[in-house]
């Protein structure tokens, strides 16, 4: 099963989350402060990690960023805390977090976010066949087994949350997809309707496809959403 490692400085929280994870058979592991949990995710197996923003010594942001400036870009990291406004939940997705969940949270809804995770995480089916699918678009190519991404045989470095939004539009291409449905299956969570970070993610993600080709791929279509097509 797989090992989860709770960073979080309010004990009470943290014990009502490993007690609960324990029972659905996790290993948990618990860190009061930011360093503490990056020593523990380079000493150990971590499958996922559960953090919290306001924390002693390194601040949750700067744990999450450091996480990714350390490698470990495929490693879910889901930011549980009570700053839930829309600026805090783009800022931890800017970050480098893949899930955002606000105090008051509900244990149940916490660990249906988790599976959700863990599940886009594996490279396996549940049969252990191993998944190799790539996906190509115009000069754009995808491989879901090994993560790259290249554009005219140029690798582009991409956030894990950039990867699942090209993802979905290389599952459905020339198809317009409005926020909502981007939302739901990227993040695959239901934001407030005010909050602006498909329209972030996607200026994030076309800026770096861009870089690469001659053409944009990636189109806005006003008032419904945004499309992957090989126009001018």
């Amino acid at each position: 099963m797989s090992t989860i490692l709770i960073i979080e400085d309010e004990q009470h929280v943290a014990d009502l989350i490993k007690q609960s994870l324990e029972e659905e058979g996790y290993n948990v592991l618990h860190a009061a402060d930011g360093l503490k949990g990056i020593e523990l995710i380079k000493s150990e197996n971590i499958q996922l990690v559960i953090l919290d923003i306001l924390l002693p010594k390194m601040n949750g942001l700067e744990v999450c960023r450091q996480i990714r400036n350390d490698g470990y870009t495929d490693l879910p990291v889901l930011i549980l805390t009570a700053l839930g406004s829309a600026e805090n939940i783009v800022l931890g997705f800017d970050t480098g977090a893949d899930d955002y969940l606000a105090k008051p949270f509900k244990l149940i809804e916490l660990k249906a976010r988790i599976k959700n995770l863990l599940r886009r995480s594996e490279f396996f089916d549940a049969n252990g066949t191993v998944i190799n699918d790539v996906y190509k678009f115009a000069d754009l190519e995808l491989n879901d087994y090994t993560k790259k991404v290249t554009r005219n045989n140029n690798e582009i470095s991409l956030t894990s949350t950039e990867y699942r939004l090209l993802l979905e539009f290389m599952k459905n291409p020339t198809k317009v997809l409005n926020r909502g449905d981007l939302l739901d299956n990227v993040w695959g969570i239901n934001f407030d309707n005010g909050t602006n970070v498909v329209d972030v993610y996607v200026n994030y993600l076309r800026k770096k496809l861009d870089k690469f080709g001659d053409k944009k791929l990636i189109h806005t279509v006003t008032g419904m959403g945004y499309v992957l097509k090989n126009d001018a």
